[in-house]
């Protein structure tokens, strides 16, 4: 059995089993991070209704195991899940689940945040809002501060 479970699936994202994938004696703490969708309002003042995700999938897979071996190397991550959500992902829904295993907690906290801001910054993966009169409007990757 791998010590990664890495993919981007079109349904809902499943924090419980995420969390047994991690769960290992060896581990000190376990830090998860759920990206969701929420509600907000455009300059036009119209409400969001969801968010849709697309993937490239042959380019994105690969960066996220790329983003798993980086976090290996820079932390001794025991077991880690990476996943995103492609597809209609509603108010309140997660759209990323990461769930970090390590010695120590510090550990998997930053690593988590280190796979968040790898992930908005340089996978393959692109999100549109969706508006309550059913209009979209395509995002620009948030960056992490300084980049």
């Amino acid at each position: 059995m791998s010590d990664d479970w890495i993919d981007i699936l079109s349904i809902p994202l499943d924090h419980a089993k995420a969390l047994a994938f991690v769960t290992d004696a060896r581990a000190g703490g376990i830090a998860t991070f759920l990206g969701t969708t929420r509600a907000d309002k455009n300059a036009q003042g119209q409400d969001l209704v969801a968010l849709d995700y697309e993937a490239y999938l042959e380019m994105a897979i690969p960066q996220l195991r790329t983003l798993s071996e980086a976090a290996r190397s820079q932390w001794p991550i025991i077991k880690q899940v990476i996943l995103h959500r492609t597809g209609r992902v509603e108010l309140g829904e997660a759209s990323v689940l990461i769930a970090v295993a390590s010695p120590h907690r510090h550990e998997a906290f930053s690593a988590c945040r280190f796979i968040i801001d790898a992930i908005k910054a340089d996978v393959a993966i692109w999100k549109k809002e969706i508006w309550s009169d059913g209009t979209g409007t395509w995002v620009q990757p948030n960056l992490p501060a300084g980049a």
